[in-house]
């Protein structure tokens, strides 16, 4: 499959930033704490989320979708421990499971989880606190297998903020009864969605700075709830917005992307937020420094494209990668468009540059491959976007809402056919 580009196109229009994937995949694995039926909004139809569907049926749920974005599920007998390595290998939120299907089971074996090759992505927080309430886990080639006669509510100190301990632990704390502390959680917006999922089954969940709470029960019970919007997705059409010096609206939640709007506003582009999204207003932009922190600082998951519009900078920027160690993949490529930058360690130097130039480039995975579309979106000439498979497991038909503001964008599949 390949994406072609014709660059050089103002953007104009609404873009709708959909349920975050993000929230999608932890949200979907809480329905393992409940035999009772669980019906989420906002689903968004990119193919992590198709996996983890795919992957709940095959641990034992019933999964009905009511509408293109709503889904139905709920058990139709008893669960399976053990998660499918074919499935597990394609993604690496497929892991919080664990924790779950072991409070639910006393026993659970999963996979080490696949995905994006962006980093190690360890393993060892979710390990060290399902241990810390009682759990026995070890590695025995590549499955971890974990084991519980009884777990038990206690005090759990992460040594790094991870979005995925976090998520795993609070699930499986709120099936644990009593009162269990996460020190040092993350505090991402799709962290909170999952604690208010969580609170609407039933689990008491207290919100601090520094710590959560958490007030397990003996059941949860089913509810309805809607996904928030995806802020990476807003990101991202904001910056094909900023990129080609358009006029775009990004319906969204603001709040959610302050850290990046903050980084816009320092860039020195226009634009207004509002319940309803952001109005961006595409004008020439300069230089910044950007690094990337946890929740609220800038998103990881923002800066391949961040960097992408960077290069089209006035001056020099300096973008720090400090949460993954492999995340420049997309460096290399930008320079084969003609980008100035070069990477020191963990961090690219960005050498502004009046244009760059379409060319055949190749996504390494699904925050790089997006960032390449938008450089391909204000290049001269055409874009080639090689292997763009890692795009549509994060995001729900980038090209076609790329196409809708006005791109000249197509895709051609491996059959040679054109959309």
């Amino acid at each position: 499959m390949k994406i072609f580009i014709e660059g050089g196109r103002r953007l104009k229009g609404e873009a709708q930033a959909g349920g975050a994937k993000n929230s999608a995949l932890p949200l979907l694995a809480a329905t393992l704490l409940t035999d009772d039926e669980v019906i989420l909004r906002q689903i968004p139809n990119v193919e992590d989320v198709r996996t983890m569907l795919k992957m709940l049926e095959r641990l034992g749920k019933s999964i009905v979708a009511l509408d293109h974005t709503t889904y139905s599920i709920r058990s139709h007998g008893k669960l399976c421990s053990t998660a499918p390595f074919e499935l597990v290998k394609k993604m690496r939120a497929s892991f919080v499971v664990l924790g779950p299907l072991l409070v639910r089971l006393g026993q659970a074996e999963v996979p080490l989880p696949g995905g994006c090759v962006i980093g190690q992505r360890p393993v060892d927080f979710h390990l060290k606190g399902l241990q810390a309430l009682g759990a026995r886990a070890e590695l025995i080639n590549g499955v971890v297998h974990a084991q519980a006669e009884k777990l038990s509510p206690t005090e759990i100190y992460l040594d790094f903020p991870s979005v995925g301990a976090t998520e795993q632990l609070m699930m499986t704390a709120a099936l644990i009864p009593g009162l269990t502390t996460i020190h040092n959680p993350a505090h991402e917006p799709e962290v909170y969605d999952l604690a208010n999922l969580l609170m609407k089954m039933g689990a008491g969940v207290t919100i601090e700075p520094t710590k959560f709470i958490m007030e397990g029960v003996d059941k949860l019970k089913g509810t309805d709830h809607e996904i928030i919007p995806d802020r990476m997705t807003a990101g991202t059409y904001l910056v094909a917005g900023a990129i080609t010096h358009s006029e775009i609206f990004v319906r969204c939640h603001p709040a959610h992307l302050e850290p990046v709007l903050s980084k816009m506003r320092e860039m020195g582009l226009e634009f207004q937020a509002n319940s309803e999204g952001v109005q961006l207003w595409g004008q020439p932009y300069r230089s910044v420094e950007l690094e990337t922190r946890p929740y609220p600082g800038f998103p990881t998951d923002l800066q391949p494209q961040m960097t992408a519009l960077l290069a089209l900078a006035s001056g020099e920027s300096l973008v720090k990668e400090t949460l993954f160690e492999n995340r420049f993949s997309h460096v290399p490529e930008l320079v084969r468009m003609s980008a100035n930058i070069r990477v020191v360690g963990n961090t690219a130097l960005v050498k502004g540059v009046d244009h760059l130039e379409g060319t055949a480039v190749q996504a390494t995975d699904i925050r790089a491959g997006a960032a390449l579309v938008l450089a391909g979106l204000a290049a001269r000439g055409t874009t080639t976007v090689v292997d763009p498979g890692y795009i549509a497991r994060g995001y729900e038909n980038l090209p076609s809402e790329l196409r809708k503001l006005g791109a000249a964008i197509m895709i051609e599949d491996d059959k040679g056919g054109e959309t």
